[in-house]
């Protein structure tokens, strides 16, 4: 089965916030490199380019359970974590995530995802769209941690234990 995922309040303003921010940038670089003929706004530009769109590729839109993976789907590429890697599925409270910190990744563009680190966990790598619930916990053999924010938690753990 296939489990959307929704950005929370704070994924949706900076989304937005930070598009409209990159759209004014760019549209005051294009109108430089027509009136100078500058090479720097064009490296700007396309900085920002390459931000946006790498952010909006390798977002989680959501996960899919098959009998032999669990598949973090994202547009560019998924990512598929073995069934038989998997140690435990867990739903997570925000008690266990409070005090968390990006090591390297995104944190409100398009959700959460890449490296993130706590006192509580250590490492993490997130795949998702809120910061605070509906959280579940994956663990693999290999002791790797990845949280998921699934739309419907309790439901998506029951079925990874139910197949």
């Amino acid at each position: 089965m296939t489990y959307k995922t929704s950005l929370d309040s704070l994924a949706k303003i900076v989304t937005a916030s930070i598009t409209i921010i990159f759209a004014t940038i760019i549209i005051l670089q294009v109108s430089l490199i027509k009136d100078e003929g500058n090479a720097a706004p064009i490296f700007t530009t396309v900085a920002l380019i390459l931000i946006y769109f790498g952010s909006f590729s390798f977002r989680p839109v959501g996960y899919r359970l098959t009998k032999e993976n669990l598949i973090i789907q994202r547009p560019l590429s998924d990512i598929k974590l073995k069934r038989n890697e998997i140690k435990s599925v867990e739903q997570i409270d925000k008690e266990k995530l409070s005090w968390t910190i990006r090591t390297f990744g995104v944190s409100g563009l398009f959700g959460y995802f890449g490296n993130f680190r706590n006192t509580k966990l250590g490492s993490m790598t997130w795949y998702a769209t809120r910061r605070k619930d509906k959280m579940v916990l994956v663990t693999t053999i290999y002791n790797r941690k990845i949280i998921l924010s699934p739309d419907e938690p309790e439901q998506f753990v029951a079925e990874f234990y139910g197949i």
